[in-house]
């Protein structure tokens, strides 16, 4: 029993200390849903996240239909500072789209990335973090349901601005007709981490800024971690453009095989027919972890640094001991 709960409360302060850095112990991944994260990283955190996708859709009203596969990824790197994260983003579809129209099926094949797109992430509001002066709120180590009961305070959350380019070639089959190189993208991402493991992240973003079919997007993520290592999510995902608008819904989950890789998996569906969607997807998330602590200073002159510390206190007894023995050699 004293060994469970030892268990227990060590469970506890590691999953509490967590939540309070943007460096985590376990690689914090965007996947498996498209939503981005408020937090980075961290510093010289190097993270790769990629999948592959099927893709199929049916446009009833123009009786076409399209079949292929999809690659995705992104490149991640905290920068600097805590807060500061540099992304390389891009999706990449091969298909083939079937006109039933005509007496005679015509087939054409297309090829081109979605989205590539080179950004930087900055957390600009952390209610998380402790002020300086202020105690870390501590977790009741007696109690489970204790620390699972909801807190208002949570309903505040971190939030986070992005700022990218867009990189779009010519033709491009899957961006509107005057989308050609270099366009803006801006995203406003906010995260609630709830307890009992609830996280809540919503992206506001306008894509592609300065083009006729400029599209405004909105992605909201539910995800829940009912065990250290599987969780599930739910995702709603809505874009509006003259070129292209969609409620895009997914579910699915992801499993932490090592502290630093993880493994998911999800699908995707709308609920109309110009066109209808239905997509399934396979992924993976791995950091190279350089991450190192920075020394703190807690108010009380300890950085931390107590190899140092114990030198000079042994070299300071060693002095008087050497001047104790120097005057009573005298003395004598």
């Amino acid at each position: 029993m004293r060994t469970l709960k030892s268990l227990f409360v060590l469970l506890v302060l590691l999953t509490y200390s967590t939540s309070y850095a943007q460096y985590t112990e376990v690689i914090n991944s965007n996947r498996p849903g498209l939503s981005e994260s408020a937090f980075s990283v961290g510093t010289n955190v190097l993270q790769f996240e990629a999948g592959a996708f099927t893709v199929k859709e049916e446009h009833v009203p123009l009786n076409y239909e399209v079949s292929g596969f999809g690659l995705d990824f992104s490149v991640r790197y905290g920068l600097l500072f805590e807060q500061l994260e540099i992304a390389l983003d891009g999706v990449y579809q091969n298909d083939k789209i079937t006109q039933n129209s005509a007496t005679i099926p015509v087939e054409d094949s297309r090829a081109n990335f979605r989205n590539f797109t080179l950004g930087a992430k900055y957390l600009i509001y952390d209610p998380y973090k402790t002020k300086e002066g202020e105690e870390e709120p501590k977790p009741n180590l007696y109690s489970y349901h204790a620390n699972r009961t909801f807190q208002w305070k949570s309903l505040i959350p971190a939030v986070s601005i992005y700022v990218g380019a867009n990189y779009d070639t010519k033709p491009n089959p899957f961006t509107a007709p005057d989308v050609d190189g270099f366009s803006p993208k801006i995203m406003i991402a906010t995260q609630n981490n709830f307890n009992g493991g609830w996280v809540f992240v919503m992206n506001l973003i306008k894509d592609r800024i300065g083009s006729e079919f400029s599209d405004f997007q909105y992605i909201f993520t539910l995800t829940h971690s009912f065990t250290p290592q599987w969780v599930v999510f739910g995702e709603a995902q809505g874009i509006n453009s003259d070129f292209y608008a969609d409620n895009i819904f997914r579910f699915g989950g992801a499993y932490l095989w090592t502290k630093d890789f993880q493994l998911d998996a999800n699908i995707a569906f709308n609920t109309k027919d110009t066109p209808s969607v239905f997509n399934i997807a396979f992924g993976a998330s791995y950091r190279l972890d350089f991450h190192k602590d920075k020394k703190v200073d807690n108010g009380n002159g300890n950085t931390g640094d107590f190899k140092k510390k114990r030198k000079r206190k042994k070299k300071k007894k060693k002095k008087v001991d050497d001047d104790f023995d120097s005057n009573t050699e005298d003395g004598l």
